[in-house]
């Protein structure tokens, strides 16, 4: 951590567990045979990439997702089964991002979309009584509210020039490696987050040497 002044996390799998096989199992429920694939094809379309730029509003989103299920589901069946992926946050992780706080500036760069917003925000208010994942943060960036999504480095960029970061002083945390390719790209210090490692037992370690 020396030299090291701001920091910029990840959401899934870094702050707050996810377990995609969830989503799938979910929809799989409700009549969709191979979700999975689905998911690659919606990829290869652009809707899901869209709906985490911005680009798709839930309801287009949704009507989409209604050509692949039974006439009876219903959008909040779904939107129940698109969350399913999304956990808890742990009270350890939540600690250590207010002890964070006290000698860094820190950032959250999240790839998501409006729905999910939604439901890990309800998550951390039912569960720890904060409304808003920004009281851990000074400020956070959602994919879908910037436009730009990682590994795309206009979205670090944007912290960077919005904050006058320096890069070079700036630790990046996530648990994909595309997205930490991303980020060294453009000169951000990087850690790659791999399960089982949590971020408690990074900065454990960085604090104890």
């Amino acid at each position: 951590m020396q030299g090291i002044k701001h920091i910029i996390f990840d959401l899934g799998g870094v702050i707050l567990n996810i377990d995609y096989q969830l989503t799938y199992k979910a929809f799989g429920e409700l009549g969709v045979k191979d979700f999975t694939s689905l998911y690659s094809q919606f990829q290869g379309s652009r809707l899901f990439d869209d709906l985490e730029t911005g680009r798709v509003a839930p309801d287009v989103f949704l009507e989409a997702m209604h050509e692949h299920v039974p006439a009876a589901v219903t959008d909040e069946q779904i939107i129940a089964a698109w969350n399913a992926m999304l956990l808890d946050f742990p009270l350890q992780r939540l600690q250590l991002l207010q002890q964070l706080q006290l000698h860094y500036n820190t950032y959250l760069l999240s790839n998501t979309n409006a729905i999910h917003l939604d439901k890990f925000n309800a998550i951390l208010q039912e569960s720890r009584g904060i409304p808003s994942l920004a009281a851990f943060f000074n400020k956070v960036y959602y994919s879908h509210l910037i436009g730009y999504r990682k590994p795309e480095k206009e979205a670090y960029q944007l912290i960077l020039d919005e904050n006058g970061l320096d890069a070079a002083e700036t630790l990046f945390i996530d648990d994909t490696l595309p997205n930490i390719e991303g980020a060294k790209a453009v000169g951000l210090q990087t850690i790659h987050l791999q399960a089982p490692k949590t971020i408690s037992e990074i900065f454990k370690a960085a604090t104890s040497r």
